[in-house]
């Protein structure tokens, strides 16, 4: 009984996974947005990236004062510590397709035929 309906249930599986139609292939426009999406992505974990920072040195700032007005000695801040820098507003450029962009080489002014006189290899006559 057991045997049975677990071949059932797997038939059943299989049937349902064989209907399944495939998926739509992406469009351009599909494309474009999903580089778009992928650029603010980049661009919100630099702000976010940008911000930890700013408030790292405030905090930072803020121990330094605070040790300061206790009495406590502390070492200075490392001097080699790059600032922190604004990424700026989010400014997507889509890129060019290749044809637009130049990729490709540009055709060459035909000076001889595509094909030579010459035969692609030597002729072997055949043995008797």
């Amino acid at each position: 009984m057991k045997r049975s309906l677990l071949c059932l249930t797997l038939l059943a599986a299989f049937a349902a996974h064989a209907k399944l139609p495939a998926p739509p292939a992406p469009t351009e426009e599909a494309k474009a947005k999903a580089a778009e999406a992928a650029a603010k992505t980049a661009w919100s974990a630099k702000v976010d990236a940008y911000k930890l920072c700013v408030y790292m040195d405030k905090a930072a700032s803020n121990y330094f004062k605070t040790a300061a007005m206790t009495g406590k000695s502390v070492k200075p801040a490392a001097a080699g510590a790059p600032a922190c820098t604004d990424p700026g507003p989010f400014a997507y450029v889509p890129p060019k397709p290749a044809e637009a962009a130049g990729a490709h080489s540009p055709a060459a002014t035909a000076v001889s035929p595509p094909s030579s006189q010459a035969p692609a290899g030597a002729a072997t006559p055949a043995k008797k």
